[in-house]
Order: C-alpha cells, then sequence, then structure tokens
C-alpha cells in the first residue's frame, strides 16, 4: 500500500494537479484582499480557500503515510508541513498575523518544480560565500559611514548626522536611487571634492561587491545542475546495467533450457 501511495504522489499527473492547486489558491488569497470581490462572491472565494487547504492537507497525509519516518528526512517535505500548519491556525485573536502568512502557501510551488528547486538549492549553496562578501560590505559601509559623518554631517545632518543615517544614506546611494540629483550634487555644492569620497564608493560596492554576490550565486546555481546532470547520468547507467544484467540472466536460462538437461 505504501508503495502504490508514494507511485501516486510521485506521479507527474499528481503533481501537476498540486501545482495547479497552488496557482488556484495563490489567485484566492489574492481576490481576499480585495473588498469588491469580497463583496460580489466572498462565501465561493472562502470556500475554494477552504478546499485548496484540505487537498495540501490530504497531499501531505499521503506522503507521510507513504514515506513514515522518512518524510521528515526531505527539508522540502519540512518546507511543505510548516506552510500548511501555519495555515491551519484558527484565526482568533493573537494569530491574525500568522493567518495573514497564509500567503507562504504559494511559496510551495517551489518544492513542486524541479527547476525553482534548483535556482533555492544553488541559492543555498552559495550563502557561505555570501556570507563572506556580507562582512566585506559590511567593514566597507562602517568606514564610509565614518568617514562620511566626519566629513558631511555639519552641513548636512538629516543625511549624515550620525552613523546611522551615514549608512542608510549610503546604502541608498549604493542602490543608486536618486543619488546623484538627491544626494551627491546637493553635497557637492557645498563640498566641491565631494565626488572623490562617492564615486569610489559607488565603484566598490554597486559595481565589485554587489556583482561578486551574483556571481556567487551563478556558480553555485551551475554547481548543482552539473550536480543533478550526474546523478542522472550515474541513475540511467546503474539501470542500464541493470537492465543487462537481466536480460544476460534470460539468455542463460534460455540458453540451458534450448541444450536440455546435462547428461
Amino acid at each position: 500500500m505504501r508503495q502504490t501511495l508514494l507511485t501516486l504522489v510521485d506521479s507527474p499527473r499528481f503533481i501537476n494537479f498540486i501545482t495547479a492547486v497552488i496557482a488556484l489558491n495563490a489567485v484566492v488569497l489574492g481576490l481576499e484582499t480585495s473588498d469588491t470581490a469580497m463583496a460580489a462572491a466572498g462565501p465561493l472565494i472562502l470556500a475554494l480557500d477552504y478546499a485548496c487547504l484540505a487537498i495540501f492537507v490530504i497531499e501531505l497525509s499521503l506522503k507521510l503515510i507513504a514515506m513514515g519516518p522518512r518524510f521528515f528526512r526531505s527539508g522540502w517535505n519540512i518546507f511543505d508541513f510548516v506552510i500548511v500548519g501555519i495555515s491551519l491556525v484558527p484565526a482568533g485573536q493573537g494569530f491574525t498575523a500568522l493567518r495573514a502568512l497564509r500567503i507562504l502557501r504559494v511559496l510551495r510551488v517551489i518544492s513542486v518544480a524541479p527547476s525553482l528547486r534548483r535556482v533555492v538549492e544553488g541559492f543555498i549553496r552559495a550563502v557561505p560565500g555570501m556570507g563572506s562578501v556580507f562582512l566585506l560590505m559590511g567593514l566597507i559601509f562602517y568606514i564610509g559611514a565614518v568617514i562620511a559623518t566626519k566629513l558631511f554631517a555639519e552641513s548636512f545632518p538629516d543625511w549624515f548626522g550620525t552613523l546611522g543615517l551615514s549608512a542608510y544614506t549610503l546604502f541608498q546611494i549604493m542602490t543608486l536611487e536618486s543619488w546623484s540629483m538627491g544626494i551627491v550634487r546637493p553635497v557637492m555644492e557645498v563640498y566641491p571634492w565631494a565626488w572623490a569620497f562617492f564615486v569610489p564608493f559607488i565603484v566598490i560596492t554597486t559595481f565589485a561587491v554587489v556583482n561578486l554576490l551574483v556571481g556567487l550565486i551563478v556558480n553555485s546555481m551551475q554547481d548543482a545542475h552539473h550536480e543533478e546532470d550526474v546523478a542522472n547520468t550515474d541513475a540511467y547507467r546503474d539501470d542500464v546495467l541493470a537492465r543487462l544484467e537481466s536480460l544476460d540472466a534470460k539468455i542463460e536460462a534460455l540458453a540451458r533450457t534450448q541444450n536440455g538437461p546435462p547428461r
């Protein structure tokens, strides 16, 4: 029975069905935020939401029965279990924020779509290297914030009056959001040489460190793709070898049958 259930939940049709339910649930949860939609078809929208949740619960129950304790050895299964569990939290007082997290059900599409899983796995692989880059970024921001506070706090206290304000302003500059006309040019009207500080800061943070982060993530995704390809190749090779061994055994059995028993 367990093997039958496992075959069912791993079948492409079942996975496609769950994916369609996730997409429908995403639309339904979006409609719940519309007063117009709720006024026109509120009971139907809520019924669809509960139906989708019931399907998710049934799916997880089938997986738990089919896999047993092995269910919790997969990080993706635990992810689905937590997401659905949050959706089952009652809507009473004190749980409003958790109920708002029902939209996280949409993230379940990651666990059922192999291509999205590879993206997330590649991102997770890049986390250790990203930690070093974030540390480097933090050092650069700290040094830049100290320098900016010392240089520009007197004339621009709203932007550089404290270390925290300077760090936030530098973060805005790094994102290139209104950095020139909004911040740097007004500062240069008082300190004409200020470009010598801001331009190197942008080059280092925006064009060097941020691209380093992107490169780490891309490399991690490529490694994940390569490992998956190797695993698929090994699985295909093992399957071919098993088929060849089975065929060889059948040929030997057939040969013995044709030759008859030894005299």
